[in-house]
């Protein structure tokens, strides 16, 4: 079974801890992990920011890549929020096989 790890920029942590909720509860992803106090630095509108933001860590399988893309689009707060997928190569087998039993089939909604 393969995983991924989605790597989500959120305003703040009950912001993460929102669209967290819904990707567990939609099945999108097996679970998530919230960093909050995150410094940002970025160009936006020709400027450079600076903001604190939370970090929200999903893991899922890669099927549900789009979907879970598309669902943190509709939720998030921002105009161009930061999602990027990351390929997990190697991890404790146990772990992988669980977030492949807690996860959804294909893309469709729940």
């Amino acid at each position: 079974m393969q995983a991924i790890l989605a790597y989500v920029t959120t305003r703040d942590a009950e912001e993460a801890r929102r669209i967290g909720q819904i990707l567990v509860e939609e099945r999108l992803v097996a679970c998530v992990n919230i960093l909050d106090g995150m410094r940002s630095m970025y160009w936006w509108e020709g400027q450079v920011q600076h903001e604190q933001e939370a970090v929200l860590m999903a893991k899922t399988r890669p099927e549900l890549a789009d979907a879970l893309i598309d669902r943190v689009k509709e939720l998030h707060s921002y105009e161009c929020p930061c999602v990027v997928i990351l390929p997990i190569d190697k991890g404790n087998p146990e772990f992988i096989k669980w977030i492949g039993e807690q996860t959804r089939d294909g893309e469709s909604k729940v």
